[in-house]
């Protein structure tokens, strides 16, 4: 047996003990030379405070800590119900966007704060709804700069004829209807401050948004996004957002400006748009090109991609029109298939879809009353917007595809998958809502509107493809897009 090694002199203990005596030593230390500091201090003045100073240990730490606590309860069970809702909806075929908007109703006024109301104002009180507003309007910059990173503009350019046609009526028809439509609504829900034909515009392009997103996923889940029918209704809905999103990016314009200065918002905006096409898109193309044939962006590009990001929404925020439209836009110019989109998209989405996009909806939420709805009159005007909103999408693009060689069957499943609003539609109406060109009545029926028509979109596309027969050739073979 090896002897064991002798002890070397002046060593007591273990070597725990000797580290466990010397960290007590330093606390020791720590401590008197703390005492030590305070006695001297302790005998010093400072000047008094200012008059309009608030007290030593008054109320602002206490309610900012207040307001932080109720902020992550709410964020908690934002994310909990929004999930567990959505999961829901995905069990019974819909969207599970569509189950999210739907907790975020839940979570308002219209059910929470009616069926316990101690509950809603203490996870969700008046005094979060500043600070969820600035989560949800960074969120929605996210989601649209998402949104642009996967519009495929060089899809579009190369789409048939017959979707540009199809698009064009689905925007035209549904606009014209809700232009119509402000006639009669204008003297019922709008005010005196507001111009009627900002009004008109308005109302006009919340009856033409169609959900991108919503429909792309519609289409993924029914296997229908590489037949014909699938490919004109992914380019008719990617037209369709963009011009809406143009439209309203003038609407915006003319109703944040006085009348003197809208058509410098105008100017400043077409300038804005030709610098970012002709200045930052060879700036991004360098960039692309420099992280091409790399397993993932490197964090000087995913940086660089950030600031970009930032000053697009601050220039288009600052010209007037909404910081939305420079995010859209920015992650429009990125080329869709280049390694940069694919890895910002990786990397944004799901925090994106699981923290910010449910604080949105709890915003809406909050925002949304149902109860304002009262009457059977109320209720008429409800049932008549979304006749209204259905018709115009509906019938512009079933028509549309029909003149253009499509079948009844396929003209019909394009004009219900148009009908599809989500996400896109809340958007459009909060900016209408903050702008007060919408008031809270209005507001809530257009909401409402908009999750009607989404529920009813998936539904009937499985009715009409029953069997597996749409988006095929009148011959019977499924054309598919390579």
């Amino acid at each position: 047996m090896p002897a064991t090694p002798a002890r070397p002199p002046g060593a007591t203990g273990s070597p725990s003990l000797r580290s466990a005596l010397g960290y007590a030593l330093l606390i020791l230390l720590a401590v008197l030379g703390f005492l030590w500091i305070r006695a001297l201090g302790s005998g010093l003045a400072a000047a008094p405070p200012a008059p309009d100073a608030g007290l030593y240990g008054g109320g602002e730490a206490t309610r900012g800590v207040d307001t932080l606590t109720h902020v992550l309860l709410a964020l908690a069970l934002v994310i909990v119900t929004a999930r567990g809702v959505g999961l829901l909806f995905r069990r019974l075929g819909q969207p599970p966007v569509i189950g999210e908007v739907i907790a975020g109703l839940m979570l308002g006024p219209s059910l929470l704060g009616r069926v316990a109301p101690a509950v809603a104002g203490y996870v969700l009180p008046p005094s979060v709804a500043p600070f969820l507003s600035v989560i949800a309007q960074v969120g929605v910059i996210l989601y649209m700069f998402l949104v642009g990173l996967e519009l495929d503009t060089a899809f579009l350019r190369r789409s048939p004829h017959a979707a540009l046609s199809i698009s064009h009526a689905s925007i035209i028809f549904p606009f014209l209807l809700g232009s119509a439509l402000a006639l009669l609504l204008y003297p019922i829900f709008s005010s005196s401050d507001v111009p009627f034909t900002v009004f008109a515009l308005f109302m006009g392009i919340s009856m033409s948004v169609t959900a991108f997103p919503v429909l792309a996923r519609i289409l993924t889940d029914r296997r229908l996004q590489r037949t014909r029918l699938g490919q004109i209704a992914i380019a008719c809905a990617a037209v369709d957002d963009v011009s809406a999103w143009c439209l309203l990016a003038l609407v915006v314009s003319v109703a944040r400006s006085r009348p003197s200065e809208a058509l410098q918002t105008i100017g400043l905006s077409l300038l804005f748009v030709g610098v970012v096409l002709a200045v930052v898109r060879p700036l991004v193309a360098v960039l692309v090109r420099r992280e091409e044939g790399r397993s993932e962006v490197s964090e000087g590009a995913l940086g660089a991609a950030c600031v970009l990001l930032l000053l697009h929404a601050f220039a288009t925020e600052w010209i007037g029109i909404h910081a939305l439209f420079g995010a859209f836009l920015l992650g429009a110019v990125i080329p869709a298939e280049s390694t940069l989109a694919r890895d910002l998209t990786r990397r944004l989405r799901d925090l994106v879809v699981v923290l910010f996009l449910p604080a949105f909806f709890a915003f809406t939420g909050l925002r949304t009353q149902i109860g304002l709805v009262n009457g059977l009159q109320a209720w008429g005007i409800c049932g008549l917007v979304i006749a209204v909103a259905s018709l115009g999408k509906f019938g512009g693009s079933a028509l549309a595809a029909r003149v253009t060689g499509l079948s009844w069957r396929d003209g019909t499943a394009l004009g219900i998958l148009m009908n599809t609003r989500g996400l896109m539609e809340l958007i459009v109406l909060n900016i209408g809502l903050d702008l007060r060109v919408l008031s809270p009545v209005l507001f809530t029926m257009l909401v409402l509107m908009a999750v009607v028509t989404t529920l009813a979109t998936t539904p009937i596309v499985d009715r009409l493809n029953r069997g597996g027969v749409l988006g095929e050739s009148p011959g019977g073979a499924a054309r598919a897009v390579g």
